[in-house]
């Protein structure tokens, strides 16, 4: 048959379901109901529509009559909202308290009635008397147990056990289910072949700790609870479909049904989702088919559309990565309609379920089917349950076989997927919206999507598809990691295995261009194994501390005339040079100070962008601007380094932070004294490859590692020196301070030091906060890296509403967390820097045990700088532990009455750095954009992890002198303003144009 004829059919088979659905409206945009009514009312007001989801978003977080209240008065607009809001809201104000009730309890009746449209059953009873009333229709189900997000062991425990009890609750009932279709003498069979028990299960759920950084850990993690539920499907005869989620998922969940398949050959019920909105999928598809082939197994693919377009563009934009999901509706369309071919004609194999309510898509799987000559016992259809009914309906009448896929369980965990129900049908591509709203028509709706596609990318702007090049005048930010790709875990564990070759080297001092060797030699070590050396590296002292600071003084009489654009241009090629060797200047972090893959990886395209923004900035204020305008008068207002920098870096982000400083200084046009981190010295040594390599003159930058102790005050002293740049503890910035505000012999100039000294950070739990995104950006933010980041959250601040049901949360999340060495991507937690900052942070443990109460201490491993994870409660504003920063994997959770004493409590420390904020209440979140006062205030995400240009870091108080790295003014810190003003009146005229 050809193309043009098997449209045609297709096109027909169309018409005819249209014609089935004529006048019918589904329940959900039926006007007539009250549903439909709000439906519409979402889809005429993009404002209202969004308050209304996160409303119902919010609501089951909402425990008082009071809170309900006062998130209808935050979240809707008196003068847009519907007239049956607007009256509950005016019974409320005119009963009082009996008011706020009849509200709360009219809000809680019409969002369950909502959720009830689209959720089978909050409970086992209910889930049955629904399916029992949907196979009197004629409907088949497929049952998934609600609760995405699982934050400990003891959750995805919980979540099989759902499962379990289900399958019981099932095996019982079907007792007296009749089969569907024909055959009477097919017991526990519909249409004669299909298990009458069958359920799908979201792999996350199976293992809390699922990460594509740990692969292996991840596939294993979930396999031996998947197991579990596999085996009594097997013993009921029923079916198991294993959910595609996210797209960062998706390896991980096609190797977990890979091995489940293997593990269970001769067991046909067993399928996987696929999503037609992947660009992936034309690669998966065929390669599971292969596989499947390969070893003689037969598989089976339930195909939809996807649910998570929107997310996936939103999280890829957000880190850079490349968009792996079709941009126009008509490619995904279009996809689904060529991946359905391909199960189909593989169909002696594969066992195609097609899930959708498109009419078109629909119609094209009966027509291939049909001319394919595929059995019936080879495919079947499905749809959401409380979605499409007329769709349903004709889909049944049509082919037969029709089974709803049905989401079960509480409440709570069913509002992700409620909200991404709501969203989807009011979409202004939603076939449905189209069909049953727009009205159109069945000759639009069944064009075929190639066609469609063709059209729209001709009508499209030229250029509108291709990525821009990131060599354009302005910045963005390198992307992260993605580890969802193979290639790129591969790349970086042999980077790691190359770091390894490599352990042991010793590195010189670099002075004006030439290596200088010295005979005091101090060994870098891993910290999670101290008895492996990662370099032996030479010490300055005095006399090469002044070699430095003579070769930057002679450099910057060249250096400080060279112009912004080709100072600029340098920094240019040294992030050529850094992203050319990402991976191994990321694995050397992980050797010498113990970051995660991620997180090294990370602090790397920091290093990146601090050098790309840096030279686009440079270049902004490089050029001289004018001032003023009279007749007469020129005044140009222009910048000058201040000669020669000191740049003294941390070791806990040991290349962006001095990439980022000593980068500033360069680019305005300073000569850089270079002093690393004794913990780092070995990274430290990689920014002299990476100048040298980016063609840099010599003098420019020096690096000279040393004891602080030997030549730290020396450096920061010698009169020559008129910048410093130091990121560390608060004790060494005011010595710092102190000693530069001294002048000593010969100084020309006051010194200028630019700070950043830490801080002793909260984050602040609403009683509304949604807990499954709280816990774990809370966690993050105070174990990632363990615990020493600047920015990390050392103190969380919980509403006494929520504080039991978070505490409980969080430490269960803890107790399946593992520390040991990072190498290992399974351990999460790692190593601290030293022994030194072990002692200190068991110190604390032991004082914060005595000030609040031990809520957990996890275990640590012998033979590194290990300290157990551990989390205390009970702590006031005045114990220690909630005013002293530790620098390590310790959290003080500390219990207020109500947020304004949440924000009296965060405001409450010497430190001003960052802040973080988990409410759903905009008046909340309002509130403390005003009140908490922090140089980086971040609401409804983790408090780490800013990024430059973007979340311009830096704090205040004793955190810091107020700059803001990666930001528009940093570079001014490293330059003197000028003002030439010159009188161009001559003999009474001036020249024109002034």
């Amino acid at each position: 048959m050809t193309e043009s004829a098997l449209n045609g059919r297709i096109v027909s088979c169309g018409k005819e379901m249209f014609a089935r659905i004529q006048g019918e409206t589904p329940s959900f945009f039926n006007r007539g109901r009250w549903l439909g009514k709000l439906m519409a009312w979402s889809m005429q007001d993009e404002a209202f529509k969004t308050a209304l989801f996160r409303f119902v978003d919010v609501f089951p977080a909402l425990t008082s009559d009071s809170m309900v209240a006062g998130h209808l008065e935050e979240y809707f607009d008196p003068a847009t909202q519907p007239p049956a809001l607007a009256l509950l809201r005016q019974a409320a104000g005119f009963f009082g308290p009996f008011g706020t009730l009849i509200q709360r309890k009219a809000v809680a009746t019409a969002i369950r009635k909502m959720a009830q449209q689209f959720i089978i059953g909050e409970n086992a009873t209910e889930a049955l008397r629904n399916m029992e009333r949907l196979r009197h229709q004629g409907f088949a189900a497929v049952v998934d147990v609600l609760g995405e997000a699982t934050l400990s062991e003891k959750e995805a425990d919980v979540y099989v056990e759902q499962y379990l009890q289900l399958l019981d609750a099932m095996d019982r009932a079907r007792g007296g289910w009749k089969p569907l279709g024909t055959a009477s003498d097919s017991a526990g069979l519909d249409w004669g072949h299909a298990p009458q028990i069958n359920v799908s299960v979201k792999a996350t759920a199976l293992y809390c700790l699922a990460s594509p950084l740990d692969f292996e850990g991840s596939v294993e993690g979930i396999l031996s609870r998947l197991r579990l539920i596999c085996r009594r499907v097997k013993e009921l005869n029923g079916f198991l479909c294993l959910d595609m989620e996210t797209y960062r998922f998706k390896e991980i969940v096609l190797e977990v049904y890979r091995r489940l398949k293997l593990e269970n050959p001769d067991y046909p019920h067993l399928g996987v989702v696929l999503q037609a909105y992947l660009k992936d999928t034309d690669r998966d598809l065929e390669n599971l088919i292969t596989w499947a082939r390969e070893n003689c197994l037969g598989i089976s693919i339930r195909f939809v559309k996807g649910a998570y377009w929107d997310y996936e563009m939103i999280r890829t934009q957000q880190s850079g990565l490349l968009e792996p999901v079709w941009a126009i509706k008509a490619e995904t369309d279009a996809a689904f309609e060529r991946h359905a071919r391909r199960i189909l004609e593989n169909s002696d194999v594969c066992h195609f379920a097609c899930a959708s309510h498109n009419i078109r898509s629909i119609s094209t799987v009966i027509e291939l089917a049909d001319e394919l000559s595929v059995p019936d016992h080879r495919y079947e259809f499905q749809v959401l349950y409380g979605m499409a009914e007329p769709v349903r309906k004709a889909i049944l009448s049509r082919t037969g076989r029709l089974r709803l896929y049905c989401p079960y369980g509480p409440m709570i965990p069913g509002m992700g997927y409620l909200v991404r129900r709501l969203l989807e049908n009011t979409s202004n591509v939603s076939f449905l919206r189209q069909t049953f709203v727009d009205a159109a028509g069945a000759e639009k709706l069944l064009e075929d999507p190639v066609h469609i596609l063709e059209r729209e990318r001709l009508a499209a702007p030229s250029g509108t598809t291709a990525k821009s090049s990131r060599k354009g005048a302005y910045f963005c930010n390198e992307p992260v990691i993605d580890f969802t790709q193979e290639e790129q875990r591969r790349a970086f564990r042999e980077r790691l295995e190359a770091a390894r070759r490599q352990l042991g080297a010793k590195y010189l001092l670099h002075v004006n261009g030439k290596e200088l060797e010295t005979e005091d030699l101090v060994a870098s070590v891993n910290p999670a194994d101290p008895a492996q050396v990662v370099g032996w590296v030479c010490q300055a002292g005095t006399a090469e501390v002044s070699l430095a600071i003579d070769a930057a003084r002679q450099a910057f009489r060249m250096w400080r005339d060279v112009s912004a654009e080709k100072r600029a241009r340098y920094l240019i090629e040294a992030a050529v040079v850094v992203r050319r060797r990402i991976y191994e200047l990321a694995a050397l972090q992980v050797l010498e100070i113990g970051k995660q893959w991620d997180q090294a990886y990370a602090d790397v395209t920091e290093a990146i962008d601090f050098l790309e923004y840096y030279a686009l900035e440079m270049v902004r204020l490089g050029k001289p601007q004018p001032m003023g305008k009279v007749p007469g008068e020129s005044n140009c207002y222009f910048y000058e380094p201040k000669g020669v920098a000191a740049v003294i870096a941390p070791w806990n982000f040991p290349l962006a932070i001095s990439m980022g400083m000593v980068s500033a200084a360069i680019v305005t046009g300073n000569c850089v004294v270079y002093k690393p981190s004794g913990l780092t010295p070995v990274i430290g040594r990689q920014l002299v490859e990476i100048f040298r390599e980016a063609g840099l003159p010599a003098g420019v930058f020096n690096y000279i590692p040393g004891r602080s102790g030997v030549m730290g005050d020396n450096l920061v002293d010698h009169p020559q020196v008129s910048l410093i740049a130091f990121t560390g503890s608060l004790e060494v910035g005011k010595r710092i301070m102190e000693r530069a505000a001294r002048v000593q012999p010969g100084q020309e100039m006051i010194k200028k030091v630019v700070c950043e000294m830490g801080g002793k950070n909260a984050i602040i739990i609403d009683d509304d906060a949604d807990l499954d995104e709280a816990v774990p950006h809370v966690f993050n933010s105070a174990f990632g890296f363990q615990g020493q980041k600047c920015s990390a959250c050392s103190r969380v601040i919980v509403l006494d509403g929520i504080y039991d049901k978070f505490v409980a949360r969080l430490v269960a999340l803890a107790e399946a967390v593992s520390v040991g060495p990072v190498e290992n991507p399974a351990y999460l937690v790692g190593a601290v820097a030293e022994e030194s900052a072990r002692q200190r942070i068991l110190e604390y443990t032991a004082l914060g045990t005595k000030e609040g109460r031990l809520l957990y201490q996890g275990q640590a491993p012998e033979g590194g700088y290990f300290v157990p994870l551990t989390i205390i409660g009970e702590i006031r504003p005045e114990h220690r532990l909630a005013q002293e920063e530790v620098f390590g994997p310790l959290l003080a959770v500390m219990r207020v009455r109500d947020f304004d004493e949440a924000l009296d409590w965060a405001n409450s420390t010497r430190y001003a750095l960052t802040g973080g904020v988990f409410s759903r209440s905009p008046g909340h979140l309002a509130l403390a954009a005003k009140r908490f006062r922090v140089g980086n205030l971040y609401l409804n995400r983790n408090c780490t992890g800013a990024l430059v240009g973007r979340q311009p870091f830096g704090g205040f108080k004793m955190s810091g002198g107020g700059t803001k790295a990666g930001g528009p003014d940093y570079l001014l810190h490293f330059m003197d303003p000028r003002v030439v003003t010159e009188n161009t009146m001559r003999r009474g005229f001036a020249p024109s144009g002034e």
